[in-house]
């Protein structure tokens, strides 16, 4: 939080961030290796097409 300046600029870097660790996070520890394999390559196409 020191490196930001200003509170406006944390906000928006934390909002972004938030939600693309909540796309990305699939708790590898809970989840069969298959499983998460499934669930982060869904995860990765979907944020594919968000971004095209």
């Amino acid at each position: 939080m020191s490196k930001f300046r200003r509170t406006k600029t944390l906000q928006k870097f934390t909002s972004i961030h938030v939600s693309i660790h909540n796309h990305f996070n699939q708790e590898r520890h809970l989840n069969r290796r298959d499983h998460f394999k499934e669930s982060r390559s869904q995860a990765l196409a979907e944020w594919r097409q968000l971004v095209a």
